[in-house]
């Protein structure tokens, strides 16, 4: 049973709309709608963001090597999924989720607006806010999402698949919008685009606010005043200390651009390692609690090999697309950032049907372990077809065809939907009650430790081979897959009563 309850509540949305929206809350149409737009506009800008980086400047571009343009684009990405930790524990201790997510919102939009500005530094300022904002709202609307079932809810992984294709429509929308005012008006009139996009999902969010349960403005886990008071002085103090810290080093000359990725990539090692402490030791955690975050460790890293892969849709292989890839289907010419929208697109066709599936299938279909690993598996393999057409070739200046890399993403497509909606559904019933949205936010750690590996790894990219290089990471993301089907039985039995 869904966690619609009475009409006295106000936290609650009305029964009514338990089932209002193809059989789901109607909440999740709220929060699907406003992912819709918060992934054009994040997408979007990230599918023209390494060809941004990568651009002459007098092209309007920032002028960067490629290798160096993926490792940069991929620290942001980094510093995104970092935030999310201090996101989820504001909206556990202060602001609720639903402001959380609200705040988060405004934050985006500052910042792609920034961005709009053709100056290097609105660029990073612009990309400082959307990190920021991403830290408040990922985590908790995913969060959000999951209050909206009963544990025993046969409809929450299914919910979970419409949610998730909300998510890709917005990320088969936004490259096509940015990409084409990327290459053919300028890059900033892209960011413009991502500006919009994320206003309206503002807009409708606070629209829908009343189907959503658990809107109160209070956090769930308030501190008292007056420790809230301190928190907030010490949160502020911090910021301002760190940016002035940060201003110091970078005048000095000691904090490069490489030493703040290779920095980054150390917290996002670091960062898990410490949560996962926190929580394991934490008195407020059950006893059985603590027994489910056991096999967690297991999905985490399963997430961390897989969105090591994923995330290179963004950054490795929109460059091999741009420089060795036919960017025409059927005689139409399109820009390279137009790839990105085929993982959109292969996931918003996808997604419904393994929704049903899910549903129809009921208490019988296969366990969250089994999806996961399969997906994992799917990653490796998108990678492992990438060997076939840059193997062979006497120079660099060869063109594979576009269904190459479109046949990559159709399989990245569908590990993602098994992974991603399963790691999420199975997070919001594993996580202990009190630490509801951060173990949210720690699931969005492990994309973060995923970006800092690869802000290292794809430095190599350019430096070996384009066979060696999608094997070798292909192959591993496979192996750790099999891995994973292997301790399937011990991750069903110890993840009981989850399924």
């Amino acid at each position: 049973m869904s966690h619609t309850a009475t009409g006295t509540d106000p936290a609650q949305p009305p029964p009514e709309d338990d089932h209002a929206f193809f059989g789901q809350p109607r909440g999740l149409m709220t929060l699907s709608g406003l992912e819709v737009w918060e992934r054009f506009s994040f997408l979007g800008m990230q599918a023209i963001l390494v060809l941004f980086f990568a651009d002459q400047v007098s092209d309007g571009g920032l002028g960067m090597d490629p290798g160096t343009a993926a490792s940069v684009s991929a620290a942001y990405g980094t510093l995104v999924y970092l935030v999310s930790v201090a996101g989820g524990w504001l909206a556990d201790r202060i602001l609720g989720s639903y402001r959380a997510v609200l705040y988060g919102g405004i934050l985006i939009a500052c910042g792609h607006y920034a961005m709009a500005v053709p100056t290097a530094t609105m660029t990073w300022v612009g990309l400082g806010l959307i990190s920021a904002g991403t830290g408040l709202l990922k985590p908790n609307v995913a969060s959000m999402v999951g209050k909206l079932y009963g544990t025993e809810d046969d409809r929450r992984d299914a919910g979970f698949a419409l949610y998730y294709m909300g998510i890709n429509i917005g990320a088969f929308v936004g490259p096509l919008v940015t990409g084409w005012l990327g290459e053919h008006a300028s890059w900033h009139w892209g960011f413009s685009a991502a500006a919009f996009g994320m206003t309206l999902g503002l807009i409708q969010y606070v629209a829908g606010r009343r189907h959503l349960a658990g809107r109160k403005h209070a956090a769930e886990y308030a501190l008292a005043p007056g420790p809230m008071r301190r928190a907030v002085l010490t949160i502020m103090a911090g910021i301002v200390v760190v940016a002035l810290v940060a201003t110091a080093l970078a005048l000095a000359g000691w904090l490069t651009m490489d030493r703040f990725v290779d920095v980054l990539t150390l917290v996002s090692v670091i960062a898990p390692v410490v949560y996962f402490v926190v929580m394991f030791r934490s008195p407020r955690v059950t006893p059985e609690e603590r027994g489910r975050l056991r096999p967690y460790v297991v999905l985490f890293l399963a997430s961390v090999v897989f969105n090591f892969i994923l995330f290179q849709a963004y950054s490795t292989m929109i460059l091999l697309a741009s420089t060795n890839a036919r960017a025409e289907i059927f005689g139409f010419h399109f820009p390279a950032s137009w790839y990105a929208s085929a993982l959109g697109a292969f996931e918003v066709a996808l997604a419904p049907v393994v929704a049903a599936v899910w549903a129809r299938m009921g208490p019988r279909q296969p366990h969250a372990a089994n999806k996961i690993a399969i997906g994992v598996i799917l990653g490796g393999l998108s990678f492992l077809l990438m060997v076939l057409p840059t193997s062979g070739h006497a120079d660099e200046t060869y063109k594979m065809a576009a269904w190459w890399i479109v046949g990559s993403y159709l399989l990245l497509g569908l590990g993602d939907i098994l992974l991603e909606t399963s790691g999420m559904s199975a997070t919001t019933k594993l996580a202990p009650k009190a630490f509801a949205s951060q173990t949210m936010a720690l699931w969005f750690l492990s994309l973060a430790l995923a970006n800092g590996i690869q802000a290292q790894v794809v430095k190599l990219y350019g430096e070996v081979s384009n066979p060696a290089y999608f094997g070798v990471n292909g192959a591993i993301a496979v192996a750790a897959g099999v891995a994973v089907i292997a301790a399937a039985p011990w991750l069903r039995r110890t993840m009981h009563p989850v399924h």
